[in-house]
């Protein structure tokens, strides 16, 4: 588990300020993977009862502008935050509840940078969701 530490040496490694509102954005989405904007702010609030909304979504925007974070946005969601980035992992978002899971890609590092025709693109990420039923309402739905 990351400490404040890690978290002070990863925003001095990204040429960035160490602020407690930083810090504690680093700590929120870590203890709140995949968490939307809200639901950080209330995790930030509890370590730093008068940060600002802006001072969160200023937060969340240089954080993820330096790597740190990573943003996802699935089909139908508000933007959610991770801390695992550097990889091209992939998620599975449940249609029922909304929950969401990370999940590796199917074969190798990335083979899902490789397009079948990348029209000259130079393809440095690719997303893919994998939507349907988390295990707990598939069990709910069957019964």
């Amino acid at each position: 588990m990351a400490t404040a530490l890690d978290f002070q040496r990863m925003l001095r490694g990204a040429a960035l300020r160490v602020t407690r509102p930083r810090t504690a954005v680093l700590s929120a989405v870590l203890a709140h993977p995949h968490a939307d904007t809200d639901t950080i702010i209330g995790a930030v609030r509890s370590s730093l009862p008068k940060v600002s909304h802006q001072a969160v979504y200023d937060s969340l925007h240089t954080l993820t502008a330096a790597g740190l974070v990573r943003r996802i946005q699935p089909s139908g969601s508000v933007a959610r935050y991770e801390l695992r980035v550097g990889d091209n992992h992939h998620h599975l978002v449940c249609r029922a509840c909304g929950a969401i899971a990370d999940v590796d890609c199917a074969v190798g590092d990335a083979p899902c940078l490789t397009a079948s025709d990348d029209r000259g693109y130079a393809v440095d990420e690719a997303e893919v969701v994998y939507w349907g039923l988390c295990p707990d309402c598939s069990t709910a739905e069957s019964s």
